[in-house]
């Protein structure tokens, strides 16, 4: 998805309403098609396994996508068209009832063709909303004949940023993909239910959150219960997410995974974002801008007590990293510059930008952090991947399940009393024909250092050298501040790594880069 593609799901479109009638809620493609002998779909018992019991059973079949088939007046609608396609927010559904949340549906259409089912959860049933066109604005398009086409998607609404008023809180879009917000942020990178060989020179596989049970909210109760069908030709998999919006927003997620065969490139908590270029890494860019990008940097707190900041690049040829970890304590990408100057753009306000950190729950065993760093010309790209990945393949039959907390936040939490790499420079030493990199690092225990403390500061490269290493108070910021030269000499790729101790303890977290010629 480009990050054109991605924006449309921040697009006014319409909300439905349950409507009345025998309707029967049954298992997304089998036998009945979710239909009675009326042609009408109808309401079933819903429990909080309900959707893990269909997962189950439909990786016992071979995967069987969803209809991608839509009427003429809307099969190739383009991104402009289908933006004319708005929703009547009188018509959200609970908003009569002045609950909590308000949930929004998309329109099918444009690249977003494979028809959704979305149910509404109350009093144990689950019930099917049914599409109706006079619900939407076509503005200038054909308005579709009445039939059972489905939706794409869905947002929720909630009072975040003021009481009076139903922002929008999170969205699910697109394969599955989704997205949130905090307090006073905006949209920026994105997660995903399950990532499928990203990186993998066979190609990846995008698989598909095909049916959606949203719980009606309960009076005076700040969280959202979402159930979500997941399918692929590898596998079914069932998630629930409890979503409470805040200065933080929180996703707790609960997933079962039924491989339908050996799945040795799965991506646990995958996130996506963009990042084009930083000070760090700016050369050749002839922009106005001192730094573009969603996310600047991987955050890893590891097994082992570690806490690891991996700065993003934009290489020229398709970059894969992986971070080896046993039981992981967390990892997410970070956007750590908030203030304004540091981007300089009045419209795509990058400093508003969401942080995402995945905190496991339990113990998730030995594997990695995978990082896949794909080229790009511009802003319009997402080509930051980031997930976890066992180090067992996933094998066919078997049940796998994961849990894990998601803060879409500005700062990741619960961190140590570790400085913060806050800013990384980089320009060319021409004097001495190398790179000279800069780092600020703030904060934790940097702070309660001996005013005529002298930090341990360690820089080390597998490739070029090191020279001229420094460390020395920074004044003007209240922290420190790290130089020193890489020179490369003929070598394309080298892996650097920054400590900073005191009294041989870190006082700062350790800093890993892949310079890249």
């Amino acid at each position: 998805m480009t990050r054109r593609e991605a924006l449309l799901a921040t697009l006014s479109l319409t909300a439905l309403t349950v409507t009345d009638g025998p309707i029967r809620a049954a298992v997304p493609g089998g036998r009945n098609g979710g239909q009675n002998s009326g042609g009408l779909p109808g309401p079933t018992p819903f429990d909080g396994n309900t959707v893990r019991e269909i997962a189950r059973a439909i990786a016992q079949e071979p995967y069987k996508a969803p209809p991608e088939d839509l009427p003429r007046e809307i099969a190739d609608l383009s991104y402009d068209q289908y933006r004319d396609i708005r929703f009547n927010v009188d018509r959200s559904f609970w908003r009569p009832q002045k609950l909590p949340f308000e949930m929004q549906l998309f329109h099918r259409g444009f690249l977003y063709k494979p028809k959704i089912d979305i149910y509404d959860v109350a009093a144990g049933q689950a019930n099917p909303v049914l599409y109706d066109p006079a619900l939407f604005s076509f503005q200038n398009l054909q308005r579709p004949e009445p039939g059972n086409l489905g939706f794409a998607g869905f947002r929720l609404h909630a009072p975040l940023n003021r009481p009076d008023y139903y922002d929008e809180v999170c969205s699910f879009l697109g394969a599955s993909y989704f997205r949130a917000v905090a307090k006073s942020q905006i949209y920026g990178l994105s997660a995903r239910g399950l990532a499928i060989g990203t990186g993998d020179q066979k190609g990846e596989e995008f698989p598909l959150f095909r049916a959606f049970w949203v719980e009606r909210p309960r009076e005076g109760v700040n969280a959202a219960q979402v159930h979500a069908l997941l399918d692929s030709p590898s596998c079914s998999a069932a998630f629930r997410f409890a979503i409470r919006p805040g200065e933080s927003t929180i996703f707790d997620v609960e997933t079962s995974i039924f491989p339908r065969q050996d799945m040795a490139t799965a991506g646990i908590a995958p996130l996506t974002s963009m990042f084009w270029f930083s000070p760090l890494n700016a050369t050749g860019r002839d922009e106005w801008r001192p730094a573009v990008h969603d996310s600047d940097g991987l955050l890893m707190a590891t097994g082992r007590g570690e806490r690891i900041w991996r700065p993003l690049n934009n290489p020229r040829d398709l970059q894969i990293s992986y971070f080896g970890d046993v039981n992981p304590r967390g990892f997410g990408l970070m956007q750590r510059r908030r203030d304004f100057a540091s981007y300089e753009d009045l419209e795509a306000r990058y400093e508003r930008r969401p942080s995402l950190w995945i905190e496991p729950i339990g113990d998730w065993g030995e594997g990695v952090v995978q990082l896949v760093e794909i080229p790009t010309q511009g802003e319009i790209h997402d080509n930051i991947v980031a997930f976890w990945r066992p180090k067992a393949p996933l094998r066919a039959k078997a049940e796998y399940r994961f849990t894990y907390r998601m803060h879409w936040c500005d700062e990741a939490p619960k961190v140590p009393q570790l400085g913060r790499i806050t800013m990384a420079r980089s320009g060319a030493n021409f004097q001495r024909d190398g790179r000279q990199v800069v780092l600020e690092v703030t904060g934790g225990a940097l702070e309660s250092l001996p005013e005529d403390a002298k930090p341990e500061l360690s820089v080390s490269t597998d490739r070029g050298q090191i020279r001229n290493p420094v460390v020395h108070r920074n004044r003007e910021s209240g922290g420190w501040r790290i130089s020193f030269e890489l020179h490369p000499g003929n070598e394309r790729v080298a892996e650097l790594r920054v400590d900073l101790k005191h009294n041989e303890r870190p006082v700062a977290e350790t800093m890993l880069y892949r310079w890249t010629a």
